[in-house]
């Protein structure tokens, strides 16, 4: 049930929502794995949008170079843990949010120990290792995976639903001794993130109401340079190792 507090705070998307979809919202919990210039984005979209549980993990500490996208951070959070930082202005954002924070690094154990107890789970990741084990937890656990990634003016979007859908590995055959895949500083212009997160936000809620259409099944390129926007049709991989045997 919404309070009276709630329903005054969250009045204009109730009034193209409804009550029974505001209360969708709030019953919802949604992981974000990674608290960068994707993660920031979401999670505040998400917290503000009234989702009722959320779930950071983020194992990095605030960097001023961080500071152009990374809009959760300020130049006095330098130095700090990202995810405790994260959860303590979006507690302040929303005093009703429920907040789970992880100081840690994403690995297998803590994963399938997340994703198992939420709805949705988000990419916001900056590396394709990670993601890839993300991917493959998801698939095996059957949840919907948010996915996007961003480099200079340029990003892509995905919707990822287990046993209907592509997975990453089927759109991205990944190996995780890739040459393409070394650590390297990743070049981005702040809007970049900005605006895939807030497609990734309308993925998640868009999938929690049931309503309009979604990208499944289909990846979203943006080149925010010459202002291009692009959806192309994404197939399974029939012989995909992740997936195959999933239906």
């Amino acid at each position: 049930m919404l309070s009276p507090q709630e329903i005054e705070r969250y009045d204009r998307q109730i009034r193209l929502l409804g009550i029974e979809g505001q209360e969708k919202l709030k019953r919802s919990s949604v992981l974000v794995v990674g608290i960068g210039g994707l993660g920031t984005v979401v999670t505040t979209y998400l917290a503000y949008a009234g989702i009722g549980r959320l779930v950071l993990v983020d194992d990095g500490f605030v960097e001023l170079s961080n500071l152009n996208r990374q809009i959760l951070y300020a130049e006095g959070d330098v130095g700090k843990s990202k995810a405790s930082v994260a959860c303590k202005k979006l507690r302040e954002a929303n005093s009703k949010l429920v907040l789970e924070c992880y100081a840690q690094r994403f690995d297998r154990d803590l994963g399938e120990r997340l994703v198992k107890d939420v709805d949705i789970v988000v990419d916001a990741l900056d590396n394709w290792e990670t993601r890839m084990l993300l991917n493959e937890i998801c698939v095996k656990l059957r949840k919907p995976l948010v996915h996007a990634g961003v480099e200079g003016w340029y990003g892509q979007v995905a919707t990822i639903i287990p046993g209907k859908t592509p997975c990453l590995y089927c759109i991205r055959p990944y190996k995780s001794n890739e040459k393409r895949d070394i650590k390297k500083t990743i070049s981005v212009v702040g809007v970049t993130p900005g605006l895939l997160g807030i497609l990734e936000v309308a993925e998640v809620l868009k999938l929690i109401l049931g309503i309009g259409e979604t990208l499944q099944g289909k990846m979203l390129f943006i080149d925010l340079l010459n202002l291009e926007f692009k959806v192309f049709e994404v197939k399974r991989n029939p012989e995909c190792p992740i997936c195959k045997h999933v239906q």
